[in-house]
């Protein structure tokens, strides 16, 4: 597989279809209408890119719509390799990383693949008012509060700012194989759920670090 061209003809199909601009309400009545389960998710920009993903990449079978799984992790798709695709936001205290999927179902995935992708949508957001219009709005149309927001109510917590919108600047492909497994963290490491068992741990890339294989395809 010659990756560089490989990514760019999944950036040619992508972004036939793909806006440069998500409006928040307009993206999750999007996926409310067209029945995607996680409209509701206060992330909605990675629910909104998976699911236009999976829309516009899925069609002529130009990818197998979910991936392989492992385990009860599974890939949101696969062509040649298993691929995930992700939303990252540029201007937020993140930086350069990027959570993805689980560490075992990925060593997993590598061992039979040779590596895996992940497919990151990178842009800025603009964040909601200081009445917390979206956030209102949201809340609203879910009809009831999420367990998520009765948890933190009930810790006292301030609620953060909602994303509002999102503007794409560019689509990075990554690979990660074996060896450049062994340069991304891992996160949820050590941590329990809430009934005590523990978390498997996710891969953290650092999409500035040299040593991780990757094509960026900026949005003219």
């Amino acid at each position: 597989m010659n990756k560089q061209d490989e990514c760019g003809a999944i950036f040619d199909r992508l972004m036939s279809e793909l806006p440069e601009y998500w409006d928040g309400k307009d993206s999750v009545l999007y996926m409310r209408d067209n029945e995607c389960r996680n409209w509701r998710q206060m992330e909605w920009p990675g629910w909104y890119f998976q699911f236009m993903c999976e829309k516009i990449l899925g069609k002529d079978k130009f990818f197998a719509i979910p991936g392989p799984a492992y385990g009860n992790v599974e890939f949101d798709g696969k062509r040649i390799i298993p691929w995930d695709f992700k939303a990252h936001t540029a201007n937020v205290a993140s930086g350069n990383k990027v959570p993805t999927n689980g560490y075992d179902a990925i060593v997993e995935a590598i061992e039979e693949y040779g590596c895996v992708g992940f497919i990151v949508a990178e842009g800025d957001a603009m964040f909601d008012d200081d009445e917390q219009s979206f956030k209102k709005w949201h809340d609203e149309l879910k009809g009831k509060v999420s367990d998520y927001e009765k948890e933190r109510i009930a810790r006292g917590a301030r609620s953060r700012k909602r994303k509002a919108a999102f503007r794409l600047d560019a689509i990075r492909f990554v690979f990660v194989d074996k060896e450049s497994l062994k340069c991304c963290g891992r996160f949820q490491q050590g941590m329990r759920n809430a009934n005590g068992t523990p978390r498997n741990a996710k891969v953290m890339l650092d999409i500035s670090d040299p040593r991780i294989e990757q094509y960026v395809f900026e949005i003219e």
